[in-house]
């Protein structure tokens, strides 16, 4: 059990002492002790002397209290002796209207808080049996000005009397409310409602509007409908003896519970409620005898059982018995008010009884903590934690996470994998402690079951090898501590009471660690068979949450992350490292990205294993993912299981690409017949992954390209070829070469490809092209898919087109007297502006008119397209005749003055006349015609010429009448004015100016000013800026 409190008298009677304590009131450091005699001592309380001894000496848990006070605990002030007439009941301050409340003789009376001189006694309050006191700030509802106001409620038989101050003055008029039955005793549940304890039930009275709630509750609680009325509804089953109704009926008790709530308490009966008198739902407090007093002090519920004379404290949430201290005849409760600040939350309380007062000092809540975990009670230590505020801990929110993480181990050893793992991913727990757990085929070397299987010691935690006997055992020795300590305090009732409540305390406290299903677990067993598929089941959700947690801080490469988003939230990532690493976070930012790159591979690496125990397919979407896997732990397992796609796809992921090739090359070549890689075999799988390799490693991919090049030509040259990015970032140059001492023909082919798909501009590679189609020209090399036209086609169109090889090379290459090659040099003379050396070729060796007229139609068309002017107006008959000579000029002279030994064509020169004659010279053209040549043959030439001439007459005379038809329409626009349909207005239009006619811009009269008129407005001259626009 817990010692959370430690009984330590400050007030004892003296034997010679005759009186006895009727009630005390503590507040700031006084102590006013009521005695029977009415008479009031004023102690003044001191701090005790040795601290330090007073939080680390731990007492047993029932061990009774030091039989004898320091002497400097507190010091008797002074002595009321008349204060009272009869004993004094009740004693109670108003602080802001510096006021002493007393219950005495059945009468509530007003003393000075300073001198105890009596000031007033209230004769309403003849016949009372209880009062209470509040005090709240209260904001004015007009003004929102707050205010201290004071509440005195005064049972009197079935009234309630309310009196209250406002600022420390007391308001003249009071207020009563009438119950159904007589008044017990009374609790501020909050400043304006209040809890009154009838005979036989509670009520919430409700001061503002004098409504009352009945409260229903279990049994003694009452509140049902007609129970008020019975003789004995107040009596609980405790006080009925067996020889008849002998006992006395149990007192209603009420207190303050943290957040809001409250505990009803009669007899054996409970009911949590919130401050509106709604029940919470929540179990009753397992009493076996009705307490004399309850109370809270933060954050434990406290009964105090006065048949036994003990002080049982217990846990609000969980409602186990946590403490049971010995205060032999003690008889009430003495807590501070609920609302007091954390500063002195749960520092202590006092306890009495007629001869002795116990102040009960409270163990700093760190070492309550410790205590409950090293007793075992994890669940008690979980909600401890979670009552108290961070301030009064010194690290919350890491011992919380400690704790969790052990109980989620003690789940783990109970087979209840799922609420382990939920419990260490709620935590974030570190991954190496979850890991540990699972044996080596799952955990790999840093299993801890290993060890314990070659019977080296293990985890030297507890609870980290079977938690239940571990329980059992501290269960065992409390309790033979509990009945040690207790000795004759205690009669053997009491002492099976307290087995009962141990009993319960373990059951309740280990609800979540020993459920009933939960198999136990002996020491050194190593999971395996369904046991180990469950728990690898609930550890790959873990995995996944730490793999995330990991990717915040780490990039794919192993490099700490430094994005913006990470330097801002500096804070909560060491926090989140510190989580994820065993070890304390150093300060070396490379030591920490060492162990967070540990961690990341430790994680992947089991994340993979226990891929691979339970589900084998979902092992290939983890490497198509960034990860950090053991490459020797991966290539094991999937060699293992036949897995050689996924071991490419690891390998990809990882950057080996160099051993991902090799096994692609060695099942695609089929060297070794093993079905399970049927997906690898042939080049196909090769050439798509050297498809996705970078350009930066083109080596890798030339060395590797090789084999499927041999194996299937046009699969291979995909690689080059494919339309991706990846393809065509490749390094030119380097591919050329590799291909060129591969396969010439492969080489054309890729440059054709990168000049005519790619665009590539390189006058490096046009000239080599043009090379090797020249080269294949003269060697007559026709592929297996192409015929010779088509051969010649691709040739002379790509010496034609391209303007990026040197012509002058190319000519050196192709020889004067090769048939085959006479028109490639005619392209390539074209190229370099011999048109005679070119026309020569066609007219003369190829003998072909039609490709000679060809040829000029092309030239033709360039020099027109690369002269034509900006207007595009047609040339006159006169500009003809100053033209220089045309390329048809040329032709024309080698048809009729061929150079020897060629004879005249005549043919040929009068078709270029009748067709192209028009666009030479006359002059120089009539000069070449010999003057043998009939007139008659002539007869297209000028009948070209004069309709030429005619032509452009008449266009000149069309162009002038529509001219002058524009013109018109202009004229009649301006004399005819604004009749005329689109008119801008006319010469005819007048303006009538008067003495009263103003600018329409600036509104200022003309006089005699100069004016503009405009179609919308009449302006002065400076105003027409002003006005361009809309004119």
């Amino acid at each position: 059990m817990l010692s959370a409190f430690t009984a330590r008298p400050i007030v004892e009677l003296r034997q010679r002492d005759k009186s006895k304590i009727e009630c005390i009131l503590a507040y700031g450091d006084r102590l006013l002790v009521g005695l029977n005699t009415g008479s009031l001592r004023v102690y003044r309380v001191n701090e005790p002397i040795d601290e330090t001894q007073a939080q680390n000496g731990l007492p047993g848990e029932n061990a009774r209290p030091t039989s004898s006070s320091s002497p400097n605990a507190v010091d008797l002030m002074r002595e009321e002796d008349k204060f009272s007439k009869h004993k004094v009941e009740q004693l109670a301050i108003v602080k802001e209207a510096n006021l002493l409340v007393s219950l005495s003789n059945g009468i509530v009376s007003i003393h000075d808080l300073q001198t105890y001189q009596l000031h007033e006694t209230l004769v309403k309050t003849k016949g009372a049996t209880a009062f209470a006191v509040t005090s709240n700030i209260v904001k004015d509802p007009s003004t929102d000005v707050p205010s201290i106001v004071s509440r005195l409620a005064v049972a009197v038989k079935r009234r309630v009397i309310l009196w209250s101050w406002h600022d420390s003055e007391l308001e003249p008029d009071t207020s009563e409310l009438t119950l159904v039955t007589g008044v017990k005793t009374l609790t501020w549940a909050t400043g304006t409602k209040i809890i009154a304890g009838l005979a036989s039930s509670y009520v919430l009275v409700n001061i503002e509007d004098s409504g009352v709630t009945d409260i229903v509750g279990p049994g003694s609680i009452g509140g049902a409908p007609g129970q008020d009325g019975g003789r004995f509804g107040g009596v609980g089953v405790s006080t009925i003896s067996y020889m008849g109704l002998g006992g006395v009926a149990p007192k209603p008790l009420a207190t303050h519970l943290g957040q809001g709530e409250m505990l009803l308490a009669k007899d054996i009966n409970t009911l949590f409620i919130d401050t509106e008198g709604q029940s919470l739902g929540r179990r009753q407090i397992p009493w076996a005898v009705a307490p004399e007093a309850i109370g809270y002090s933060y954050p434990y519920l406290l009964a105090l059982q006065a048949t036994k004379g003990t002080l049982e404290v217990r846990n609000p949430e969980t409602l186990t018995l946590l403490q049971t201290v010995s205060l032999p005849s003690a008889s009430q409760l003495h807590v501070s008010q609920p609302n007091i600040s954390l500063a002195h939350a749960g520092k202590g309380f006092l306890v009495l009884s007629e001869r002795c007062i116990w102040r009960m000092a409270g163990l700093d809540y760190d070492s309550q903590i410790n205590a409950l975990v090293d007793r075992a009670r994890l669940d008690e230590a979980i909600s401890l934690l979670g009552m108290l505020e961070d301030p009064l801990l010194k690290d919350k929110e890491g011992r919380l996470r400690e704790i969790k993480i052990l109980k989620a181990q003690t789940l783990f050893d109970l087979h209840r994998y799922r609420e382990a793992l939920d419990l260490f991913t709620e935590v974030s727990a570190p991954p190496q402690s979850v890991i540990r757990l699972f044996p080596p085929t799952i955990a790999g070397r840093t299993s801890s079951q290993s060890q314990a299987q070659e019977g080296e010691e293990g985890d030297p935690h507890p609870l980290a090898d079977g938690g239940e006997p571990n329980l059992r055992a501290h269960e065992d020795s409390k309790s033979e501590e509990n009945l040690h300590n207790n000795g004759t305090a205690a009669d053997d009732t009491d002492l099976s009471r307290r087995s009962t409540d141990e009993a319960q305390m373990a059951a309740h406290d280990a609800t979540s660690v020993n459920a009933p299903k939960s198999r136990p677990v002996k020491e050194g067993t190593i999971l395996d068979g369904k046991d180990l598929k469950a728990a690898t089941a609930e550890l790959r959700p873990f995995l996944v949450s730490a793999r995330t947690r990991l990717q915040r801080y780490l990039n794919p490469d192993g490099t700490l992350k430094d994005d913006q988003a990470t330097m801002n939230s500096a804070a909560s990532n060491v926090q989140e490292a510190q989580e994820l690493l065993l070890a304390q976070v150093p300060e070396s930012a490379e030591e920490r990205r060492q162990q967070l790159v540990e961690t990341a591979r430790l994680v992947d690496t089991t994340l993979f294993r226990a891929y691979m125990f339970a589900s084998p397919s979902l092992a290939g979407p983890l490497f198509r993912l960034d990860n950090f896997c053991d490459p020797d732990v991966v290539k094991e397992k999937l060699i293992e299981n036949g897995r050689y796609n996924d071991l490419v796809d690891f390998y990809s992921g990882k950057g080996l690409h160099q051993q991902a090739l090799e096994l692609l090359e060695k099942f695609g070549k089929k060297e070794q017949g093993d079905e399970t890689a049927s997906q690898l075999a042939g080049p196909h799988r090769t050439v798509v992954y050297l498809q996705n390799l970078p350009s930066e490693m083109i080596d890798l991919i030339l060395d590797f390209v090789q084999w499927p090049l041999d194996e299937d030509p046009d699969l291979g040259m995909e690689v080059f070829l494919a339309d991706s990015e990846r393809a065509e970032t490749l390094p030119r140059q380097k591919v050329l070469d590799f291909l060129q001492k591969k396969d010439k023909g492969l080489a054309v082919k890729y440059l054709k490809h990168i000049i005519a798909e790619l665009n590539d501009t390189t006058p490096k590679f046009h000239q080599r092209l043009a090379e090797e189609y020249i080269r294949s020209l003269k060697e007559r090399m026709v592929s297996n898919q192409k015929t010779r036209p088509e051969l010649d086609n691709d040739a002379h169109e790509f010496l034609k087109n391209s303007r990026y090889y040197q012509p002058y090379k190319a000519l050196k290459m192709l020889p004067a007297d090769d048939p085959n090659l006479y028109e490639a040099r005619a392209i390539v003379l074209n190229k370099m502006g011999q048109h005679r050396q070119a026309l020569d070729i066609y007219v003369f060796k190829m003998k072909d008119p039609n490709k000679a007229e060809d040829y000029c139609n092309q030239v033709q068309l360039a020099e027109t397209s690369s002269t034509l002017p900006t207007n595009k107006q047609r040339s006159s008959v006169t500009d003809l005749e100053h033209r220089t000579t045309s390329i048809y000029h040329t032709l024309l002279s080698l048809y009729l003055s061929p150079p020897p030994p060629h004879e005249p064509q005549w043919g040929p020169a009068l078709n270029i006349l009748a067709r192209h004659g028009a666009r030479m010279p006359a002059s120089s053209t009539l000069d070449l015609i010999p003057e043998v040549l009939p007139i008659k043959e002539l007869e297209s030439y000028f009948q070209g010429r004069i309709r030429l001439a005619n032509s452009v007459m008449s266009e000149s005379r069309l162009v002038s009448a529509l001219r002058s038809n524009v013109a018109f329409s202009q004229e009649v626009k301006l004399r005819l004015g604004d009749n005329v349909p689109g008119g801008h207005g006319g010469r005819n239009r007048h303006v009538l100016i008067t003495e009263d006619r103003v600018c329409g811009v600036c509104y200022k009269r003309f006089g005699g000013s100069a004016i503009k008129v405009l179609p919308k407005y009449v302006v002065v001259p400076s105003c027409l800026v002003f006005q361009i626009g809309g004119y």
